[in-house]
């Protein structure tokens, strides 16, 4: 069962909740964002609208006590909203409280990524596309300088995320397809003090092998998400399958994809299943109710919102297999996927996850944002579209009116369509679309991202993202800790736990 949230004008990039579960905030390219009350009898409507970017918004973030709201958008602005007034009778009386109440503008691109603190309302992490990261700390003077907390990288940032209960650590990807875990401690604070790779203790392998391929690939990481121990992360790539890591391996344990129906039926060939070769998607950890985070959820190309059941960490390293370069190089198994740090290197093959627990419909075009609320048992997906939709299990829900049933059919791609420049028009409202007549007032965007669909939708990750090995990459392997003894708990000489 599900039902649209409607509040937004233009496509919704960003979805998050306050620690609480109680707000739900979303942003797209209106631009501006709204804050949703879940603990209202009647969830029609947003309950505040915050005005402040001037462009795009991709990210959102709530402090730890939910007090303050970040916003990022592409003009490399950073918002900060004061929320505590909502929870005073006298908070909507008063003036000027739906703008920001701080500003950041030291980054130079487009702002991917902003990650709150876990315990300390006054520091978060910002990441850009200017290869920047800036660790911002309310508590410091105007006069301290700045260019101490800032860790200059050689390639765009395309998330930062603090690990949950290690407060030192945080994790970070670009899109280069290089995913880590650094220490605060080591990237950042004066340059005589820092460490050498940029603080830096735990590096992940991306590459992928294909047997029978010659190539192998690094594709792009779009995002990450820890669970809320912080003991498994999983992240999104570009032209591949979003793929799960526990903490302190260096290998994936388990990929994600939609090869089957949720009753296990396989999906026939031509039929669309989940893939991302259009747009930046973000998942999620949730537990549907419960406070494990036993599934995960993402958005598709195919118009669809992916959930899998997530097996229990020690069953997937079980049944993840290492193949010797020896033995793939024979192809005994054409088109398997395996990881690998060097090009004679081991392959290791992760579980591949291919039969969702559910394929969540009730969108026209790309999901980009799939979320799962922290208590309650709810989905929360959004895209081109300019609503977003809450999906829940049953039909009754304590904030909203009974929920109906979710279409099941998804709309197909035309293979007809308007030239790229038609779309573009269309898109940006400049033209009108004859052709649609849908009350949402979606037709333009549509059209364009069936359009990106038809150029990149059957792109190769072994085309678009080929790895060619660095010396220095090479070199820097050999101190790395690839061994798959799950009994060492630390990396780079910092404990993990």
């Amino acid at each position: 069962w599900s039902r649209k949230l409607v509040g937004h004008t233009s496509c919704v990039n960003a979805l998050t909740f306050s620690p609480d579960g109680r707000w739900l905030a979303s942003a797209g390219d209106d631009p501006c964002v709204q804050l949703w009350d879940f603990n209202q009898e009647e969830l029609s409507k947003p309950a505040w609208t915050f005005f402040g970017p001037r462009a795009n918004v991709f990210t959102l973030a709530f402090s730890a006590s939910g007090r303050y709201l970040y916003s990022g958008d592409t003009r490399d602005d950073i918002f900060q909203y004061d929320i505590s007034h909502l929870n005073s009778p006298m908070g909507h009386a008063r003036d000027g409280l739906n703008s920001p109440s701080w500003s950041d503008t030291q980054h130079e691109d487009s702002i991917r990524a902003i990650s709150c603190h876990p315990e300390q309302d006054q520091l978060l992490l910002s990441a850009a596309e200017d290869g920047c990261i800036i660790l911002h700390d309310m508590r410091e003077q105007p006069q301290h300088s700045r260019s101490q907390c800032k860790l200059q990288h050689d390639a765009e940032f395309t998330c930062v995320q603090y690990h949950p209960t290690m407060t030192h650590i945080f994790a970070t990807s670009d899109n280069r397809g290089q995913l880590c875990l650094r220490d605060v401690r080591m990237a950042f604070g004066p340059l005589s003090q820092r460490s050498e790779h940029g603080g830096i203790v735990h590096k992940y392998v991306t590459t992928i092998a294909r047997q029978g391929t010659p190539r192998m690939a690094n594709p792009e990481v779009n995002s990450l998400v820890f669970d809320r121990e912080g003991r498994r992360l999983a992240v999104t790539m570009l032209h591949h399958l979003p793929t799960l890591y526990s903490l302190n391996d260096p290998y994936p344990i388990a990929t994600f994809s939609g090869k089957h129906l949720p009753n296990g039926e396989l999906v026939l060939p031509g039929d669309r299943t989940y893939s991302n070769c259009c747009t930046m998607k973000h998942g999620s950890f949730g537990g549907l109710g419960s406070d494990r985070d036993s599934y995960y959820a993402n958005g598709s190309d195919d118009f669809r919102t992916y959930l899998w059941k997530v097996p229990e960490e020690c069953a997937l390293l079980e049944a993840r297999s290492v193949v010797e370069y020896s033995d793939w190089a024979k192809n005994r198994r054409p088109g398997e996927l395996g990881y690998a740090s060097s090009i004679l290197g081991p392959r290791y093959v992760p579980v591949d996850l291919s039969t969702p627990l559910a394929r969540l419909t009730g969108h026209e075009s790309i999901v980009n944002t799939a979320l799962i609320h922290p208590y309650r048992p709810y989905i929360l997906t959004a895209g081109i579209e300019r609503y977003i939709r809450l999906h829940s299990p049953t039909s009754s829900s304590p904030c909203t009116e009974p929920l109906e049933l979710t279409p099941k059919a998804v709309r197909t791609v035309e293979t007809s369509s308007p030239s790229t420049r038609e779309a573009f028009l269309r898109a940006m409202g400049v033209m009108d679309d004859p052709a649609s007549d849908d009350e949402d007032g979606d037709g333009g965007s549509i059209a364009l991202f069936d359009h990106i669909l038809r150029q990149e939708g059957n792109a190769d990750v072994f085309s678009i993202h080929p790895w060619e090995p660095d010396p220095d990459e090479e070199s820097s392997e050999q101190s790395m800790d690839t061994d798959d003894d799950d009994s060492d708990d630390e990396v780079g000489g910092i404990s993990l736990y």
